[in-house]
């Protein structure tokens, strides 16, 4: 039987992923769900986050998802790794959890001249390391340099963007990150919610910063896995369908949503 690709995030940040994945393969269907009522996780510890990861996985997986996409930094550094190794093989055996930091640290290289990447991210993604690791597997020669921004996300969250307390973390958060080597020349937004904050994020970066955000990379490594895996691509069901889901108030996130999404969006509650 076929079914949706499924997408979780802590709150609003896995909808700017979902808004590239859906222009990128608009044909399939998506379950997106939002862990509004638990968020944020970036200050929460290792073994919290993957509890929390792994509840809204197998609910994707009882919605009947063959795939589901960890469009959480934090989710991919705590808890895919653990989900990948142990219980999928136990539980879930055809299923797949892709997160977001593989395919995007594949790619940095891309961006970088002199081999200097900054990374703004939660605390938790930070602490986790995982873009240190995967990127030096990789490309040994890169520099990584990381800037936790803890109160990112809870103004996110509370949709406090455009006032002096927002732009006042921005330009500290950035200056602390450029502080650690001037020579930084690419600054990635190691957070799925950040997007929504590129504009004041390019205000308060030097103008031969180059910034990269996650959106598009992420959609087109998933269509180059589908490619590879057309066992898993056969399981997907194609009807243009979305349907979102909260763990917290429709109402909240239906306003909230959009700015993320680029549309409106009509969710339903749910408790996992």
């Amino acid at each position: 039987m076929k079914g949706p690709i499924g997408i979780f995030d802590s709150g609003y940040g896995g909808l700017t992923v979902m808004k590239s994945i859906v222009q990128y393969l608009p044909d399939y269907d998506y379950i997106y769900i939002g862990d509004n009522a638990r968020t944020p996780y970036g200050n929460r510890s290792f073994e919290t986050v993957y509890h929390y990861t792994w509840e809204a996985v197998k609910w994707l997986f009882q919605k009947g998802c063959p795939l589901v996409i960890l469009a959480c930094n934090t989710a991919s550094a705590k808890a895919l790794r653990t989900i990948q190794q142990q219980n999928l093989p136990v539980d879930f055996p055809t299923n797949r959890v892709l997160g977001v930091i593989r395919p995007t640290a594949e790619v940095m290289d891309q961006f970088t001249h002199n081999r200097k990447i900054g990374i703004l991210a939660t605390r938790g993604t930070v602490q986790s390391e995982s873009y240190i690791l995967e990127i030096k597997k990789l490309f040994p020669s890169i520099e990584i340099f990381q800037q936790a921004c803890p109160l990112l996300v809870p103004l996110i969250e509370n949709n406090e963007l455009d006032n002096h307390g927002t732009d006042f973390f921005i330009k500290k958060y950035i200056h602390d990150l450029l502080q650690q080597d001037p020579g930084i020349d690419t600054i990635l937004l190691a957070c799925t919610h950040y997007p929504v904050l590129l504009k004041k994020i390019t205000e308060y970066t030097p103008i031969d910063i180059q910034i990269v955000s996650q959106g598009e990379i992420v959609a087109e490594s998933l269509t180059a896995y589908l490619k590879r895996h057309p066992e898993m691509e056969g399981r997907i069901s194609r009807n243009s369908t979305h349907e979102f889901y909260t763990t917290d108030s429709t109402a909240d996130f239906n306003e909230h949503a959009p700015a993320f999404f680029g549309s409106p969006v009509l969710s339903q509650h749910v408790i996992i």
